[in-house]
């Protein structure tokens, strides 16, 4: 047996025959991330939020359940999302995990409407959204649904991707924002809103890091929150959240 194993096989393909089986719940998930060198976790949950792909904090890594299917290329980019070292293979795993198409056991919930109420309001904020498009962005980005929420009480605003089910990509804006900060403030929010969706058209990972900080100052915008709505918990020291939103939180 030795001497077959040596006879210049490629170890690749000896090990094909040995796959995993995916994992079937989050305990049997967490196994298997501990195989791949996952570490600082000590419990693993499922979620199906449609926006959330993989998130952590207090030692409770939370991951969507389209993820149980995934390649070990993906499982293994889950592990370094988590124990990554440096900033760029953080980045680089973030990239490997949203590239990956998830399906979820049950249809995603619909997603809100504007109040017939605030139909006027989504107006002038898609007319603004195409002037900012213009004057900042050489006109590239594409139109997005432009949402009015009256259940936002804690964030300004959130930018959604389209997901691979083939829902588009949206805005939101708090309406409580609008009537609490005015015409001004609420603006910034929607230029802050359209920097991630220019990341998300560029390939770049949406968050606040350097590079959503570096467009914000180019196109004249505080690269943070300067309004508050409500206040709420913060979160674990140390955790992350990698998604498909980006939140202009107060």
């Amino acid at each position: 047996m030795t001497r077959l194993f040596r006879a210049g096989r490629d170890r690749a393909q000896l090990e094909l025959g040995f796959t995993a089986a995916a994992p079937r719940d989050a305990d049997e998930l967490l196994a298997r991330l501990r195989q791949l060198g996952l570490t600082r976790i000590k419990r693993c949950r499922l979620t199906r939020n449609r926006n959330v792909m993989v998130s952590f904090g207090g030692g409770e890594l939370r991951v969507h359940e389209g993820y149980l299917n995934a390649p070990e290329s993906v499982l293994r980019a889950i592990v370094t999302f988590v124990e990554g070292r440096t900033r760029a293979e953080r980045r680089a795993a973030q990239r490997v995990i949203i590239a990956h198409p998830i399906r979820s056991s049950r249809p995603p919930a619909r997603r809100q409407r504007t109040h017939d109420e605030d139909l006027e309001i989504a107006e002038k904020l898609r007319a603004w959204h195409e002037r900012y498009n213009t004057r900042h962005f050489h006109g590239r980005l594409k139109q997005v649904q432009l949402r009015v929420s009256r259940r936002m009480k804690s964030r300004l605003g959130h930018y959604t991707a389209g997901t691979p089910g083939g829902e588009p990509a949206e805005i939101a804006i708090s309406r409580a924002h609008l009537k609490k900060h005015g015409w001004e403030e609420t603006l910034h929010t929607l230029l802050h809103e359209m920097v991630h969706q220019w990341q998300d058209e560029t390939g770049h990972t949406i968050d606040h890091g350097r590079t959503f900080r570096a467009k914000a100052r180019e196109v004249g915008i505080a690269p943070y929150a300067r309004r508050v709505l409500a206040t709420r918990p913060g979160r674990a020291e140390g955790s992350q959240t990698l998604g498909r939103r980006a939140a202009r939180d107060g």
